[in-house]
C-alpha cells in the first residue's frame, strides 16, 4: 500500500485523471458506426502505406547504422565519447521542427550536400527518402541509448573470454554483443520505430505533407482535423492502439517491478 497522504493520493489522482480524460475522450468522440468506411478510404490507405515503407526503412537504417555507434559510445570513454554522446541526444530535446530546418540545412536543394546530391541525380526534399531520413534523424538516439546500455553491461571479463577464445576484436559486436543484449536491442528498436511512426515537425519541415508521397498516419491526422474530425479521430485511435502495443511489448524494460 502507498504511504502517501490524503492530499498527495489526491494529486495523484489527478495525474491519472489528466491522463485518462483523453483517451476516454477520443474513445466517446470516435464515429464507431463508420470506423470500416474511414480506415478503407484513400486518405487512410494511402497514409497507412507510406507509414508502412517509412517506419520499417527507417529501423533498419537505425539499426545498421546505430548498432556499432552505440558499441563505440559504450567501449569508450573520455571527452570525446561525451562529446559524441551529447551530439547524439540532441534530436531527443531539439523541437521537431528545427530538426527539419537542420535537415533542410544539410540536404535541401540549396544546403551543404543539396547541389553534390542533385549532381548526381538525388533530390531530397518533399520525397518519401526525405521523410525516411526524418524518420532516423529523431528515433536513432532512442536506439542508441537502448543499445548502448545493453552494450555497457557486458563484462570486461566476457569480452576478454571472447578474446582468448579466438573472436576477432572486428567481430566482437556481432558475435558477443548483439547476442549477449539483445533484449536491449530488441527494445531499442521497439523505441525507434515507435518514435519513427510518430515523427511530426522534422518530416512537415523537409518532406512536406503530400498525401501518398511523404504523408504518414500523424501528418494525415493532421489534414484531416481541418477537413472531416472523424477521420482525424479514427486515425488518432489507430495510432493509440499501436503505441499501447508498443508498450506492451516494452513492458519489462520500461517498468521495474518492486521486489
Amino acid at each position: 500500500m502507498s504511504n502517501l497522504t490524503g492530499a498527495g493520493r489526491a494529486l495523484a489522482t489527478l495525474a491519472f485523471a489528466l491522463l485518462l480524460l483523453p483517451f476516454a475522450a477520443l474513445l466517446s468522440e470516435t464515429p464507431w458506426s463508420e470506423l470500416g468506411s474511414i480506415l478503407a478510404s484513400d486518405a487512410v490507405i494511402n497514409a497507412l502505406r507510406v507509414t508502412a515503407i517509412v517506419v520499417p526503412a527507417a529501423t533498419a537504417i537505425v539499426f545498421l547504422v546505430g548498432t556499432p555507434l552505440a558499441w563505440v559510445l559504450a567501449r569508450t570513454t573520455g571527452p570525446l565519447a561525451t562529446a559524441l554522446r551529447i551530439l547524439v541526444l540532441v534530436p531527443v530535446v531539439l523541437p521537431p521542427v528545427v530538426s527539419g530546418l537542420l535537415l533542410l540545412s544539410a540536404f535541401g536543394r540549396r544546403g551543404l550536400l543539396g547541389p553534390i546530391l542533385e549532381s548526381v541525380g538525388i533530390v531530397l526534399p518533399f520525397t518519401i527518402g526525405a521523410t525516411i531520413l526524418a524518420a532516423v534523424f529523431v528515433a536513432l538516439p532512442f536506439y542508441v541509448l537502448a543499445a548502448e546500455s545493453g552494450f555497457r553491461d557486458l563484462s570486461a571479463t566476457m569480452l576478454d573470454a571472447a578474446r582468448t577464445l579466438g573472436t576477432p576484436l572486428d567481430r566482437l559486436l556481432d558475435r558477443v554483443g548483439l547476442r549477449n543484449a539483445r533484449g536491449a536491442v530488441a527494445a531499442g528498436l521497439a523505441l525507434a520505430a515507435a518514435r519513427a511512426l510518430g515523427e511530426f515537425g522534422a518530416t512537415i519541415t523537409f518532406a512536406g505533407n503530400v498525401e501518398g508521397a511523404t504523408r504518414t498516419l500523424p501528418l494525415a491526422t493532421f489534414s484531416a482535423l481541418e477537413q472531416d474530425p472523424d477521420v482525424a479521430r479514427v486515425i488518432g485511435l489507430l495510432l493509440v492502439l499501436i503505441s499501447i502495443g508498443v508498450i506492451v511489448l516494452l513492458r519489462n524494460s520500461l517498468v521495474r517491478r518492486p521486489r
